[in-house]
């Protein structure tokens, strides 16, 4: 009997230990599924939050691209078109806007030539080479974006001037530069120099030395080096700013506003020209030559995006 009543005492333990198990396994159920439901909420909440923050940001960019680039455009040329597309073809095709879209073209073009010929070779020499002064060249490459442009065209000015110390020889030989196209082209060249070499100087440092220096290995010259694996690694960074570069000369007001003296059909690019206008309140001229310089950027605009999509796609970062 005492048998009897141990074994049922002890299933009657294990049935209460069951009980409990089952209690507790419920229990942990009933809390995970608590649990999912809390952390879905959650995640909804958070998914919510999100997308107003989201809509918010993107909402807020649109407005002010709105307002800040795209309202002044449409501004332009509805200014433009204002007298009728007689009037605007007359002051596109006036003689001076000739003049200043020629003078405009050329600087531009003898710019960027010169800025692209000396800011790949000097990006070629920093990135490859070890030398004294390098960091302080780095350096003296951003100068151009420290100072105002109104600044470059006083520098100029007082060193090609009247009262420059270059001015003796100047006249000797009968050259030119301030109050001239040469001048003009000087500061172009001066505020837009970095561009180029600050576009290519990354991709030449994350190339590295390995390939070239096989290649020299291999008996290869250094013109060859250069254009049979350089360029190939930089062509588009170098494409992207030589556009850049080309924006920013076309645009160029201040230091070329101080240099030039603002001679009618001589010395006036087409931001100067456009100035002249508006001060002797031809707004409708000035809006329609502002025109010319809109449709060049949008051109710009558009090679920039297709060289941004030709980079991404071979693979540059």
């Amino acid at each position: 009997m005492g048998i009897k009543n141990c074994k049922l005492k002890n299933k009657q333990k294990n049935n209460i230990s069951l009980e409990k198990n089952n209690e507790l396994i419920d229990d942990k159920i009933a809390y995970k599924k608590i649990d999912e439901t809390v952390n879905k909420n959650t995640i909804k909440k958070s998914k919510n939050s999100n997308n107003l923050t989201k809509n918010v940001l993107i909402g807020l960019s649109v407005l002010f691209i709105g307002i800040m680039l795209v309202m002044p455009m449409i501004v332009v040329i509805s200014y433009a078109l204002r007298n009728g597309i007689n009037a605007y073809k007359d002051a596109i095709f006036d003689k001076y806007t000739i003049k200043a879209f020629k003078l405009t073209i050329i600087t531009t073009i003898t710019a960027v030539g010169i800025n692209t010929f000396f800011g790949l070779f000097a990006a070629w020499s920093v990135s490859k080479f070890s030398f004294k002064g390098k960091h302080l060249l780095t350096t003296l490459i951003d100068i151009p974006f420290a100072i105002s442009p109104v600044i470059a065209g006083l520098i100029f000015i007082l060193t090609f001037g009247r009262i420059g110390w270059t001015n003796s020889f100047l006249q000797a030989h009968n050259i030119k530069i301030v109050f001239a196209v040469p001048g003009i082209i000087l500061a172009t060249i001066f505020v837009t120099f970095p561009f180029i070499l600050r576009e290519v100087l990354p991709v030449l440092n994350a190339q590295g030395k390995d390939e070239e220096e096989a290649a020299a290995l291999m008996g290869a010259g250094g013109f060859m080096i250069f254009r049979k694996i350089t360029l190939p690694h930089i062509k588009w960074a170098l494409l992207y700013g030589i556009i850049l570069c080309s924006a920013r000369a076309m645009g160029e007001f201040g230091a070329v506003s101080v240099i030039s003296g603002h001679l009618r059909g001589k010395t006036n690019t087409l931001p100067l020209h456009i100035e002249i206008l508006y001060n002797e309140f031809k707004l409708t001229d000035a809006f329609a030559v502002s025109s010319i310089l809109v449709v060049l950027a949008v051109i710009v605009l558009i090679l920039k995006n297709i060289v941004e999509y030709k980079s991404k796609k071979a693979g540059v970062k």
